[in-house]
């Protein structure tokens, strides 16, 4: 109708093609043409059925239907739904390997590989995959390329054994879930583990990580629909679903034990939250001490806390300032919202504390520090904090360092650790782009093999490192240097 090319979907019922709703939403004004002749008439139960008006996402091959407005996930006796999204696989995946073919033949033709691959921003001779965007998807994407760059994380994922699901089916194939089967036929680690392997192969441009965002909607209903969603909610349930998964194990192997048996991961240190100790907390685990004291008769309270990764409040006086080169004042630095994070705070009347020496609710401060670091350091800036009826977003620039932030300040026994060990490089930022939580977009920065790219979506560029550190940070993933490295500070 309206001859665009961006979003289509055809009509599994009469195999007309239109745009979707984020577009000019002519299949859902389809469907509801459809319905007109019907209105009328008294339905039949076999009538009813017809109107569950069924159409495919053309770019994610997802099946969705208008009356139910939910994702469809199971198949007909024959199959067809499936046979359909394998043809229009196998149309798109001719047209990416003739394309392929044009761009390794140019790039073999030439001496400058290097400076071509900066210039032209190819991305299959770099190996590089992007991730299609099924729908406001970008901040599970922008989550998942930032932790596919995680050496140690994703490595250990790919090297699992794959996993045989009922029926058959191996992990090797995509499968689509119905909901009759149950959440016993449904594995998040192995979806997660198949989207990993399916990144910096080189064997196409883009990959559609449904399988995955299926099984997500399954365990994490928070997530359901086309919202656009916080890319931090989701990296927290991402890797707590994660972390408990791999405790139970499938197929009567706990994958702690593998986890057991590589001593890289199995430190003595152990990070446990909720049991035993996975590769979650191992390699993102850390400790804080929470320290509380009674303004009154001085009582102290001490606690030790886990972590996964740390929220960090931009300083106020820093809030108005939105850009690296506005004038006016200092720059707020990463160390600035450390500083704030782990100063000590007197609790305001809202928290009063109740001490136990003093038996009721009393005045108190608190204060923070790192009783154990993890190996990878993950940082979330809060730019995004309520008002009396909507939720703002702090836009303000915070500088942070490409290489060696030093952690040695903010640790409780600052004395116990070596020269090195509480430096960090940074291994990959999540940028969110846009005004509010539930619009704008979410891209990542992160460095694959000593260079830098840029992930949005299915496009993945080449950048530099000037280009990255003018980024408005809204996650910050560091990784813990090895001691043979430099000493740069922050």
């Amino acid at each position: 109708v309206c001859r665009s090319n961006k979003s289509p979907w055809v009509c599994l019922t009469c195999s007309s093609v239109h745009c979707g709703r984020y577009v000019n939403g002519h299949a859902k004004k389809h469907y509801e043409d459809a319905q007109i002749p019907v209105t009328n008439h008294k339905k039949t139960e076999k009538q009813e059925k017809v109107q569950h008006t069924v159409c495919m996402d053309c770019s994610s091959y997802s099946t969705y239907c208008y009356r139910c407005d939910d994702f469809v996930v199971n198949d007909t006796k024959l199959g067809l739904v499936q046979k359909v999204r394998e043809h229009l696989q196998n149309l798109e995946n001719s047209a990416f390997t003739s394309d392929r073919h044009r761009k390794r033949k140019l790039l073999e033709n030439s001496s400058l590989n290097s400076k071509l691959l900066k210039v032209n921003g190819s991305t299959t001779a770099l190996c590089a995959t992007g991730l299609r965007n099924l729908g406001n998807t970008c901040f599970m994407n922008a989550i998942l390329q930032s932790l596919s760059n995680i050496q140690q994380f994703c490595c250990y994922f790919k090297e699992l054994p794959a996993v045989e699901l009922r029926n058959g089916k191996t992990a090797g194939r995509r499968t689509y879930h119905t909901r009759s089967q149950g959440d016993n036929n449904v594995s998040l680690v192995e979806e997660f583990r198949k989207t990993l392997c399916a990144l910096w192969q080189g064997s196409q441009t883009a990959f559609s990580p449904e399988s995955l965002f299926y099984v997500v909607w399954k365990i994490m209903p928070n997530f359901r629909g086309y919202q656009q969603q916080d890319a931090h909610e989701f990296m927290r349930y991402l890797l707590d679903h994660l972390h408990l998964e791999l405790q139970g194990g499938f197929n009567g192997v706990s994958r702690s034990v593998i986890l057991q048996e590589n001593s890289s991961l199995s430190a003595s240190n152990k990070c446990c939250i909720n049991g035993a100790s996975t590769v979650v907390t191992a390699i993102f685990g850390g400790i804080l001490q929470n320290e509380v004291n009674c303004l009154i008769c001085g009582t102290e309270s001490r606690k030790f806390d886990p972590f996964l990764d740390l929220s960090l409040d931009i300083p106020s006086q820093f809030r108005n300032k939105r850009t690296k080169n506005q004038e006016g004042g200092p720059m707020c630095t990463l160390k600035d919202c450390l500083r704030s994070f782990t100063d000590l705070e007197e609790l305001d009347e809202t928290e009063l504390y109740m001490c136990h020496k003093c038996k009721k609710k009393q005045k108190s401060t608190k204060k923070f520090w790192i009783q154990k670091l993890p190996k990878v350091l993950c940082l979330h800036l809060k730019r995004f904090h309520w008002t009396a009826y909507l939720r703002n977003k702090v836009d303000t620039y915070v500088e942070f360092p490409l290489r060696g932030l030093d952690m040695k300040c903010y640790l409780l026994e600052p004395e116990n650790s070596g020269p090195e060990s509480c430096l960090y490089d940074l291994a990959a930022v999540v940028v969110h782009h846009g005004s509010g939580v539930g619009s704008g977009h979410y891209t990542a920065y992160a460095a694959h093999e000593g260079r830098w790219f840029h992930f949005n979506d299915s496009t993945v560029t080449l950048t530099d490192e000037e280009t990255v550190v003018k980024a408005k940070a809204y996650i910050l993933f560091y990784v813990e240097r090895q001691a043979k490295s430099g000493s740069d500070k922050l």
